[in-house]
């Protein structure tokens, strides 16, 4: 598996009076490794309620409650949501860091999409303070190859100056997605994607995984992203062996880590507290897939259905 430095390099528009603050916050998100587990709880804006409610996903999950409880004293960087969601919630559950989402769309308007800015770097700041959680850093979301990827970008670039100013960390969610885009798995488009990251200087990029799946075409995406560190999207629900065996490619192809929300927060909070504590153990540990099923014994996960 390829190693990730430690050491912080800064990128030039983190002030000096910041860069403390800002290895501070790229320590705690990585746990000090260079990678990243991050817990996607964006989906309620993203997916509405399809993603929390229906067959095979556990009741708790219509709870957004549920979500905050599975993130409390598991070993992960942060967990990722909104504005709205930190406002409510955070202020119980100050273990977690967090990653304020600014932007988000819903699933329901067709044509190319557009996600626009629903708070600001100011106001993510003055909310963690105020409801006494730490906050590690922000994200964005840009559909490239959107007709309107060029109003995402400009406000992508602008929040990680922003963010970077603060002493905070700035991470991208790029999808290609829209009628110019043919093949959103496809390797050269993602790595096309990952290209754009480190154009607008983020630290971390979450991607969708490529389609083959193999070390080629990730060690392509993350040569592509350069400086800005590569982390890949957990995927809709499949079983542990599926998803902990592909997120093993990815590592040893290097890979930073993984941003998972669907296959964690839909199960129940004990399976659900399992798989985290297998995904930190390969991420932050190196242990391999197979070590982490037959230890945690999370193979063949018990779904609990809505009746």
């Amino acid at each position: 598996m390829p190693n990730h430095p430690t050491k912080i390099i800064y990128p030039a528009d983190v002030p000096k009076a910041k860069r403390s603050l800002y290895n501070s916050n790229w320590q705690l998100l990585t746990k000090k490794t260079g990678r990243l587990l991050l817990l996607a709880g964006d989906q309620r804006i993203e997916h509405l309620n399809s993603d929390f409610f229906g067959p095979g996903i556990d009741q708790a999950d219509n709870d957004p409650e549920h979500f905050f409880q599975i993130a409390d004293k598991m070993p992960i960087g942060a967990a990722a949501v909104h504005y709205g969601l930190a406002s409510w919630y955070g202020q119980h559950y100050r273990r977690t860091a967090y990653v304020i989402k600014l932007n988000g769309k819903t699933n329901l308007l067709p044509g190319d999409p557009i996600s626009r800015c629903l708070a600001g770097v100011g106001q993510a700041i003055a909310l963690a303070k105020q409801a006494g959680f730490r906050l590690a850093g922000v994200g964005y979301t840009i559909y490239l190859g959107s007709q309107h990827e060029g109003q995402m970008m400009a406000e992508a670039s602008e929040i990680i100056r922003q963010a970077h100013a603060q002493g905070l960390l700035a991470i991208v969610w790029i999808y290609p997605k829209g009628v110019n885009v043919k093949n959103e798995n496809d390797a050269e488009i993602i790595a096309g994607a990952a290209g754009v990251a480190v154009s607008l200087g983020a630290d971390f990029v979450k991607l969708k995984a490529p389609k083959p799946l193999t070390v080629k075409n990730i060690q392509r995406i993350v040569q592509a992203a350069g400086k800005t560190k590569v982390v890949f999207a957990g995927g809709s629900s499949r079983t542990a062996g599926q998803v902990f065996k592909d997120i093993q490619v990815q590592l040893a192809a290097g890979a930073a880590g993984v941003a998972i929300g669907r296959n964690i927060h839909q199960r129940s909070l004990t399976e659900a507290s399992n798989w985290l504590r297998g995904l930190a153990a390969m991420i932050y540990e190196q242990k391999t897939a197979e070590q982490v099923l037959s230890r945690l014994k999370i193979n063949k996960p018990s779904r609990h259905k809505i009746k």
